[in-house]
């Protein structure tokens, strides 16, 4: 796995881009409610606040400890809040990709895309991934992705656990085709992201490229 900066990476990019169909769509989260403020300001008028009954009773002793309370207090409500939270989504960064063992049939081939989440924290993967061949000369290859009709799930990896798309493709040249590209490596985009990886990936695809996806699924097998 390389970063790319050869002209293939550049035309990649650019169909990737005029295409739009190797890129998932993220709808991000709406912001979490924002609580009313205890004191309000304004203009020349100052806070205002008001103190319960019995406080400037309290020894100094009792006062650290109502401080230490409410210091707790809040430090568990932010605990809570992040917690709530959860794990981001994974991004390109804290991924390793591979193409696992191509299993044949009467023509087809399926083999699993895996992403393995080597960062150090938990995160997500969600839909499908954008592919570009490339052949052993660098130049890019014609590639139709194409996406399954299977409802994606979210896939959540701790640090080490994989996630993988099943692949299919023919091998068998179409009407119109006499012989069938070879690819040397493939580019990856891993879901709702626009960097991307590269692995060796030698197949004979035809029919223009076409490469059918299946959306991220558990695990590193078919």
């Amino acid at each position: 796995m390389r970063a790319i900066t050869s002209r293939a990476g550049v035309a990649a990019a650019a169909i990737l881009l005029s295409t739009g169909c190797a890129l998932s769509t993220g709808h991000a989260a709406p912001p979490a409610a924002t609580g009313a403020s205890a004191a309000g300001t304004g203009g020349d008028t100052g806070t205002v606040s008001t103190v319960p009954a019995g406080t400037a009773a309290l020894t100094p002793a009792a006062a650290r400890g109502t401080v230490r309370a409410a210091s707790a207090s809040i430090a568990s409500t932010a605990s809570t809040a992040s917690a709530a939270k959860g794990p981001a989504r994974c991004r390109t960064t804290g991924l390793r990709a591979r193409v696992g063992r191509q299993d044949p049939g009467a023509g087809n081939r399926y083999a699993p895309l895996v992403l393995t989440n080597a960062s150090g924290r938990t995160c997500w993967v969600y839909g499908f991934v954008g592919l570009v061949l490339i052949d052993g000369r660098g130049d890019v290859l014609r590639t139709r992705t194409r996406r399954e009709s299977v409802t994606p799930h979210r896939v959540t990896l701790r640090p080490g656990a994989s996630a993988h798309a099943r692949l299919h493709w023919t091998v068998v040249p179409t009407d119109h085709e006499t012989r069938c590209p070879v690819s040397a490596r493939l580019m990856i985009i891993p879901p709702d992201e626009v960097a991307h990886l590269e692995v060796p990936f030698t197949a004979s695809i035809c029919d223009d490229g076409r490469i059918d996806a299946r959306p991220m699924s558990p695990g590193s097998g078919l």
